[in-house]
């Protein structure tokens, strides 16, 4: 997954206001206990953050 098709989840899930101030705050104990943003600036594969992000958001198995 790129990075911007991430984002473009994000923000079809939360908003394209929310998304951003989501990823910055919510902490998820997937990603080692930072937020979505963080673990993307440490080179986490968007992929995995997403998966960490679908399982928080509780969306259904076609969005994974």
């Amino acid at each position: 997954m790129r990075l911007t098709e991430f984002w473009q989840r994000m923000e079809h899930h939360l908003g394209s206001t929310y998304a951003r101030s989501w990823a910055r705050d919510q902490v998820l104990a997937e990603l080692g206990h930072r937020t979505p943003q963080q673990a993307l600036d440490a080179g986490v594969e968007a992929k995995a953050v997403w998966r960490a992000v679908w399982q928080a958001l509780e969306l259904p198995p076609s969005e994974r």
